[in-house]
C-alpha cells in the first residue's frame, strides 16, 4: 500500500486488513492517514528485520526483501508506528527467514515488550515444534509459508501441536464463518 486510496480500493473489494512496509518507511505520515481514515484495525505494519550493530536495539529495519538495511531501529520504528495508528505488527526475521531452524525468539520477545498491539511472528518455521516457542516468546500469531506450500507441514499438524502445548487455536479444518 502506497496511499490511503490504495487501502480504500482494497477495502472496497472485500479486504479486512492491509499492510504497509516500505511506503511507510519512506513517508511515516501514511500510517496516520490510513489509521485516521479507516481505523487501526485495518492497518498491519510489516517489518522486515535483521540483526545489526548499527542500531541501539541490535535489530534494524530493512527494505527490498531484507537486502537494504535502513538506519531505523526496529523497536523504535515499531513503537512509532503504533503511536501513529498501526493496529498489528507483522515481524519477519530476515535472519531466520527460509532457514527452517525456528523463529527468532529474542526478536519476538523484544517486540512484545514494546508493542501494545498484536505481534505476528514470521521467518524461520521448519517444524511443528517451532511454533509454540514463538507464542511463548510473545507472538499473538505465527506465520509460515514455504513449509505449507511444499507440503512439509500442514496447518492441521501445526494446530495439533499448538493445542498439545495448551495454546488456544481454532478447530483444525474448520472454516471461519463470515
Amino acid at each position: 500500500m502506497r496511499s490511503a486510496e490504495d487501502v480504500a480500493r482494497l477495502l472496497g473489494v472485500g479486504a479486512d486488513k492491509t499492510g504497509v512496509n516500505s511506503a511507510a518507511i519512506a513517508r511515516p505520515a501514511l500510517i496516520d492517514e490510513i489509521a485516521d481514515r479507516f481505523g487501526a484495525q485495518v492497518l498491519v505494519l510489516s517489518l522486515d528485520v535483521k540483526r545489526s550493530g548499527a542500531v541501539e536495539s541490535g535489530f534494524a529495519v530493512t527494505t527490498h526483501g531484507g537486502r537494504v538495511e535502513t538506519s531505523l531501529d526496529a523497536l523504535r520504528w515499531a513503537g512509532e508506528a503504533i503511536e501513529r495508528g498501526a493496529g498489528e505488527l507483522l515481524v519477519n526475521s530476515i535472519d531466520a527467514d527460509g532457514t527452517k531452524t525456528g523463529f527468532d525468539l529474542e526478536l519476538i520477545a523484544l517486540m512484545r515488550e514494546v508493542s501494545s498491539v498484536p505481534v505476528i511472528a514470521s521467518g524461520g518455521a521448519g517444524a511443528v515444534e517451532h511454533f509454540a516457542p514463538a507464542v511463548h516468546a510473545g507472538a499473538d500469531a505465527v506465520l509460515a509459508a514455504s513449509v505449507f506450500h511444499s507440503g512439509q507441514l500442514t496447518v492441521d499438524d501445526v494446530k495439533t501441536a499448538l493445542a498439545a502445548d495448551d495454546i488456544p487455536v481454532r478447530a483444525a479444518g474448520r472454516e471461519e464463518s463470515r
